[in-house]
């Protein structure tokens, strides 16, 4: 068995959605010991799971009825809907407690969370902040929200799944909301960082010979970002080293380098745009920090 065997030796879970995520989620349960049941609406990809002592259930209402915790995990909330609120998959899950892990935004959490307690359905949400391969081991990171005392009766059983587990808050929505905040900058600097190849390659720089020192750039920014968060969080934005005016200039270089090559440059050219406003507000002077507050406020 597994390091993360759950306290509870009568523990049972069932598992919905058996994507790549969702059958890592599966297996970790079964290596820890835990009685897993399975469903997935395309059939067949339970197999490897049975063949390991999972229970494949022939419907999502057999799912449900086997097992007091439901974890989900499918592609996003529209498909969640799809499975769980069928009339008999509903009435089913009456009593019974719903974690979702499938992605989505902070409203749809909510209005889950709505909809489960007007059906009597305990209701707890999450995010997988990392990938299938490292569920199961310590690398692996799990956000939750939702009622506390909910949580702590659940966490033996999803410490199987390894690594850490935070609970959030009460907001339901507050795993969501995080989850969205961390993709933002994922996908915005692995955007960033796609656009830095092709200005490479067009200067003839290979990606590999270019990737030691993009990984430089990488290092230096943790210390950034905690540098920032305070920054935000206190509203003290006075540049100490690079301000707006500075950055701005240099925003300008990689427009006009991108398009000489014929290189789309309009996720910069947005960068410079909001930059240069803020500049024209008189924040000049002011750390890159500053556009938080500028992207905050509402009209």
């Amino acid at each position: 068995m597994s390091a993360h065997t759950p306290t509870t030796p009568q523990s049972a879970v069932t598992v919905i959605g058996l994507g790549p995520m969702g059958r890592a989620l599966a297996g970790a349960f079964l290596e820890a010991g835990v009685a897993t049941t399975v469903w997935n609406r395309t059939p067949g990809r339970d197999r490897e799971l049975v063949a390991r002592g999972a229970v494949g259930a022939g419907s999502a209402d057999e799912a449900v009825a086997a097992s007091q915790l439901i974890v989900v995990c499918v592609v996003n909330y529209d498909a969640a809907d799809s499975v769980l609120r069928r009339p008999e998959v509903t009435a089913a899950l009456k009593g019974r407690t719903v974690v979702n892990l499938s992605a989505d935004v902070p409203d749809r959490s909510r209005e889950a969370a709505a909809w489960a307690a007007e059906h009597g359905i305990h209701y707890l949400d999450g995010a997988i902040m990392t990938p299938a391969p490292t569920i199961g081991t310590p690398d692996a990171v799990f956000l939750h929200s939702g009622p506390l005392e909910l949580y702590r009766e659940h966490k033996p059983v999803l410490d199987a799944l390894g690594g850490s587990h935070s609970h959030l808050g009460e907001d339901i929505g507050r795993a969501a909301a995080y989850d969205i905040a961390l993709l933002d900058i994922w996908w915005t600097a692995m955007t960033g960082y796609m656009h830095a190849l092709a200005i490479a390659r067009a200067e003839g720089i290979s990606a590999q010979e270019l990737a030691p020192f993009a990984k430089g750039i990488g290092a230096i920014l943790p210390p950034a970002f905690d540098e920032a968060a305070v920054e935000v969080d206190n509203g003290t934005y006075t540049a100490k080293i690079n301000p707006l005016t500075s950055a701005a200039s240099t925003m300008t270089h990689i427009v006009h380098t991108s398009e000489a090559h014929g290189i789309d440059a309009s996720v910069m050219r947005a960068a410079e745009g909001l930059t240069r406003r803020a500049i024209g507000l008189g924040h000049g002077g002011d750390e890159l920090s500053r556009l938080a507050e500028l992207l905050g406020r509402r009209a």
